[in-house]
């Protein structure tokens, strides 16, 4: 059997296991929209994947934290409307490696800023809920728990909760707010340079690869 340095993994999502991009950028430009806000790009959809929504609607398009509030639920609304797993697909390889992960034995837990029902969502769709002990999002009003740091702290609390050592934890990523949330409860961050993000957000993390290939070498040798 493969073993692994790591003694449990956390996975980011949305740009790491699954792509939501189609999706994403169709119910930013009803939303923008709406709010009387230029309408994204798909270059743009950099800055909106990754951080909480609440935040980006701040950062993007300018709003105050009542108006980013008000968007937020908008945005949802058409998310449920929409569907949580429309157009949405996995990078190539990562389900399997996930699977591979669960075959060797080492627990895994979901990490993610997107709301813990569409994190669900995803997770059932592309039937990987046996191999994950616990999947950790955000929490609907993107305040209570958000910030990538916090929610580190919750899924390496729910994998103690349910047995598993996590003495050596690993989060795999592909956001600067990912390496930033490892790092700041000293977890070791591997990012993967197929999701939305710029060369440069990898820069603080521990190990980065480019292909499934190469995380699989990282995580099981």
């Amino acid at each position: 059997m493969a073993h692994s340095p790591f003694s449990c993994v956390l996975w980011d999502l949305d740009g790491t296991i699954a792509d939501a991009s189609i999706g994403i950028l169709r119910r930013l430009n009803v939303a923008l929209t709406h709010f009387g806000k230029p309408a994204p790009t798909r270059e743009d959809l950099i800055h909106w994947i990754g951080p909480p929504m609440f935040q980006s609607f701040q950062e993007q398009a300018g709003m105050t934290a009542d108006e980013s509030a008000e968007a937020v639920a908008f945005y949802r609304t058409l998310g449920k409307a929409d569907g949580y797993t429309t157009d949405v697909v996995t990078y190539p390889g990562v389900a399997d490696m996930i699977r591979d992960m669960h075959a060797a034995g080492v627990p895994q837990a979901t990490a993610s800023s997107k709301p813990e029902n569409q994190v669900d969502a995803i997770i059932d769709h592309f039937e990987l809920r046996p191999y994950f002990l616990t999947t950790v999002g955000a929490t609907p009003d993107e305040a209570t728990l958000a910030s990538k740091s916090d929610i580190v702290v919750e899924a390496l609390r729910r994998l103690r909760d349910r047995g598993a050592d996590t003495s050596r934890p690993v989060l795999i990523g592909d956001r600067h707010h990912d390496v930033t949330g490892g790092n700041a409860n000293d977890v070791p961050v591997v990012f993967v340079e197929w999701g939305f993000s710029e060369p440069h957000e990898g820069d603080d993390a521990a190990f980065r690869v480019s292909t499934a290939d190469e995380l699989r070498a990282l995580l099981l040798g």
